[in-house]
């Protein structure tokens, strides 16, 4: 899937959500717990509520690396349920790779062509060597981490070095690795004041922005800074969406939650003249 495939998602749904499914067997429903597969079972009924509104899911493979060979095989069923149910839907593997060249290359076969994933998220702190492998794949997707939604993010990304800060040299210079078809950056929802600089740096790339919900992030304040012209936003919420409800109702919960989120972001984008 490409920029402009990615925005006529957007454009038919209204839409620029991602739900992010980090998939807790300590937070799901005790009712699923007698399934074969609990944390498949929970995914596949949150995917069917939430489709109509989201253009993106988001799995965090930590949630699944946990639980060992029954975790990943959760994660592969869940990605392969989108797959084949929702193939218009972009998939993201949120596992925050980096390594030298030889291993990036093992985790890139390993996220799209094994899992078939549309995107994965990326560490830049080995440079570029490390990032290549993942963008040697056709019509897939580096999310390249740049200034994240966590406190501790002021710890490195804020360090400054002839006037620009750390996070703002990542982006200058890891634009030049791909294009705006390939490459994709990872900025928190709780710098909104940040947007702006960072259109400036990277006008026509696509930002993952977590941190809406449970995080405290502003929807409203990230799309008047970080929209362009083909939306040129993801707008994740994870939490805040599958965990809604942890009783029989939770899919039902969760759904009346995204619709909620379009709604908001189907004015944004009507108000901005992008539908």
């Amino acid at each position: 899937m490409n920029k402009k495939e990615l925005f006529e998602q957007i454009k038919i749904k209204k839409s620029f959500l991602c739900v992010g499914l980090d998939t807790d067997i300590q937070k799901i429903p005790t009712h699923l717990l007698h399934e074969v597969d609990p944390v498949f079972s929970f995914n596949k009924a949150i995917i069917d509520a939430t489709s109509p509104f989201t253009v993106a899911y988001k799995p965090n493979t930590a949630f699944y690396e946990e639980n060992g060979a029954k975790g990943w095989i959760s994660l592969e069923k869940t990605i392969r349920y989108i797959k084949e149910n929702y193939p218009e839907i972009f998939v993201i593997a949120d596992a925050k790779r980096g390594d030298i060249g030889n291993t990036s290359a093992k985790y890139a076969s390993a996220f799209f062509e094994k899992l078939g994933a549309d995107a994965i998220t990326v560490a830049p702190y080995m440079g570029f060597d490390s990032v290549s492998p993942f963008l040697n794949h056709k019509d897939k997707w580096v999310i390249l981490l740049a200034l994240t939604s966590n406190s501790g993010s002021a710890d490195f990304q804020y360090i400054s070095s002839n006037n620009k800060s750390l996070f703002e040299i990542v982006l200058a210079k890891s634009a030049t690795w791909a294009t705006d078809d390939q490459m994709m950056f990872v900025v928190g929802a709780t710098h909104p004041e940040e947007f702006k600089q960072i259109r400036a740096i990277v006008p026509d790339h696509f930002l993952l922005v977590p941190g809406i919900g449970a995080q405290g992030g502003d929807l409203q304040a990230v799309a008047e800074n970080g929209l362009n012209s083909l939306c040129g936003l993801l707008v994740n919420s994870s939490r805040g969406i599958i965990y809604k409800s942890d009783k029989e109702d939770f899919a039902i919960q969760a759904s009346f939650e995204a619709e909620k989120i379009q709604s908001e972001m189907s004015y944004i984008l009507s108000e901005k003249g992008l539908i």
